[in-house]
């Protein structure tokens, strides 16, 4: 099977526009390998023309420091456990409200980002009378949600998804 798998690590460090990650890509010959390699160098040209060097050298800093490193991975964990709290409140906040959706997706999905599962229409009426942005499909930015805000959240889902 051929596969491409595109990773980005601008997210762990914070370093968004420093063009930090990798892609990977399988293919099911060396003659395809070699058709495929061509067309990546001529996307990755500019690239290697203008490396960008500031991400990975704050990169090899933080990693290869072992304070540093235990201070980052500690960081991480505390924004980590942060969201996976904030979709454990909106999820327990819409079930308060009385909620017959079944919400559990919300915390059993992973990272910064959920889908909510609200339709165009619902995340329109959210838009339109509660003042909450999401993208149309009803992704989340959970790292945007805040304890504070959660209940107001869930309010407003509750409000829209009501039958």
């Amino acid at each position: 099977m051929d596969v491409i798998v595109t990773q980005s690590f601008a997210k762990n460090l914070g370093l968004y526009g420093e063009r930090v990650g990798a892609v990977h890509v399988v293919t099911g010959s060396p003659q395809e390998k070699e058709k495929v390699l061509s067309q990546l160098l001529i996307i990755i040209r500019p690239n290697y023309s203008n490396p960008p060097l500031y991400g990975a050298r704050l990169t090899t800093v933080i990693l290869t420091n072992p304070e540093l490193r235990a201070l980052w991975e500690k960081e991480v964990k505390i924004m980590a456990d942060r969201i996976i709290l904030m979709r454990k409140m909106l999820v327990e906040n819409l079930k308060a409200l009385g909620s017959k959706r079944d919400w559990s997706h919300i915390t059993n999905q992973i990272g910064m980002f959920c889908f909510s599962g609200l339709s165009e229409e619902e995340v329109a009426k959210l838009t339109e009378k509660w003042h909450i942005y999401m993208t149309k499909n009803g992704r989340i930015s959970m790292a945007g949600v805040f304890s504070s805000r959660v209940q107001y959240l869930a309010e407003a889902i509750h409000d829209v998804t009501k039958a």
